[in-house]
């Protein structure tokens, strides 16, 4: 706890008797000052603030840091854009987002697209956005270019994409962008599938599709990323790890020293193959069984997996056919990240102090934010207030993301965000946007 200045008056000042901290749960008034936490007192501290708030009960989370959203504008605006995905995260407790590079056009690979992008986005984010970079055959040269413009990192794949406009590095384009970006000390952010081991569907059903992306394309490309991080000392993170196959090489990376980390989604930690009910699931890599889903919580736990992101990837209602093999791959889910996780983590044990260290603290050491991600003096005044035992059912058509399609439709989930502040500020649905570009 720390202590204010004698005579101290606060812009606002938040109480609640479970305010996660990090040093673990625990009664706290947070006192906020020119959008930032000035001290963190005891519960019943006299401070003073033009705003108070008593929680009581509800928890206090720092605000959610979700590094893997496809925003898709411009370009691809109609599938999502930054005023509907940034009110979606705002509403479900995010309070900064990073922007995937592609699904956008032009999509964020030299400096110009980045200026377009940006000019798409100013004015009109609920929450602060930053933005990924993205590493495709040809434009190395661009890459400390855009690093030096601000971008948190760079993302690449190592299989097909699924839009032409950011095709896939192969084994020497990859080995090249991690020299590169070692050359600088930047981010190499990997969609990690084994384009060798992928196979086209042999019919439309999820139980084909699913047999054409085995975990073991996962499991080989991380080795591929994780042997040239060895090699060139660059730092690496696999994004939205599917497969348990992928644990034991990332665990050995881990205790090698190397700068290797992963994360994964909220839909591999809460749904499974045999839930499948049509291509709103569809995602890639894909949802696979139970017993894979008990594993990467394992990975989680043990801290192998270091963060969970939501991978909102949405798309118009005329993408999502029945077809399995013909359908975009993408999963909805912003909104509800926090009480997907939440639901099934509190189910096995495990605490609101690890969650926020999962979606908040993580994501933000990840995307270099060190004024994001936990409750204490000198960081951003992004607070959640979250009943973590008010259940409800989730109903799409509801969420403030553009599109009315998600897997959790229909689903009850435990845990309401009742309140989000971004900088001491509360936003609403009629909040207007004040989010900063990072």
């Amino acid at each position: 706890m720390t202590a204010p200045d004698a005579g101290e008056r606060y812009a606002l000042v938040v109480r609640s008797r479970r305010a996660v901290l990090p040093g673990g749960e625990r009664p706290a008034a947070v006192a906020v000052r020119d959008g930032r936490i000035a001290a963190v007192l005891p519960y019943d501290h006299p401070a003073d603030g033009a705003a108070r708030v008593d929680l009581g009960a509800v928890c206090l989370l720092p605000g959610l840091v979700d590094t893997h959203v496809h925003v898709n504008e411009p370009g691809r605006t109609a599938w999502e854009g930054f005023a509907t995905a940034t009110r979606a995260a705002a509403a479900g407790g995010v309070t900064t987002i990073v922007d995937m590079p592609l699904n956008s056009i032009p999509p964020t690979v030299d400096v110009g697209a980045l200026a377009v992008k940006r000019a798409a986005a100013a004015g009109r984010c609920a929450v602060d956005v930053g933005f990924w970079g993205g590493a495709v055959p040809g434009n190395t040269a661009a890459l400390r270019p855009l690093h030096e413009a601000g971008v948190r990192g760079f993302k690449c794949f190592l299989s097909p994409s699924g839009v032409e406009e950011f095709p896939p590095l192969g084994p020497a384009g990859l080995a090249e962008a991690m020299r590169e970006v070692a050359s600088f000390d930047g981010l190499l952010v990997v969609h990690a599938e084994d384009p060798g081991l992928l196979t086209d569907p042999t019919g439309p059903t999820y139980l084909e599709f699913l047999a054409s992306r085995p975990g073991e394309a996962e499991r080989a490309a991380v080795e591929r990323v994780i042997a040239l991080a060895r090699r060139t000392g660059a730092r690496a993170h696999i994004l939205h790890v599917s497969s348990a196959a992928c644990l034991a090489p990332l665990e050995a990376a881990r205790r090698d020293g190397l700068r290797v980390t992963a994360e994964t989604c909220p839909h591999y930690l809460t749904l499974t193959a045999d839930q499948v009910r049509g291509p709103e699931f569809k995602c890639c890599p894909p949802l696979r069984d139970r017993g894979n889903r008990d594993r990467l919580w394992e990975g989680l736990a043990a801290g192998t997996l270091s963060c969970v992101v939501s991978d909102h990837s949405p798309s118009t209602p005329d993408l999502k056919v029945p077809d399995f093999a013909a359908s975009w791959g993408g999963v909805s889910s912003l909104q509800v990240a926090l009480p997907a996780v939440w639901t099934e983590a509190r189910a096995r044990g495990h605490t609101l102090a690890d969650v926020a260290r999962w979606m908040s603290e993580a994501p933000a050491r990840l995307a270099g934010l060190p004024g994001k991600g936990a409750i204490a003096p000198g960081r951003d005044a992004d607070l959640v207030a979250f009943d973590d035992t008010a259940a409800f059912t989730v109903d799409a058509a509801r969420l403030h993301h553009r599109n009315p399609i998600t897997p959790y439709h229909g689903r009850t989930l435990t845990g309401a965000v009742l309140t989000t502040w971004l900088r001491g500020r509360e936003l609403t649905p009629a909040t207007p946007p004040t989010g900063i570009l990072l």
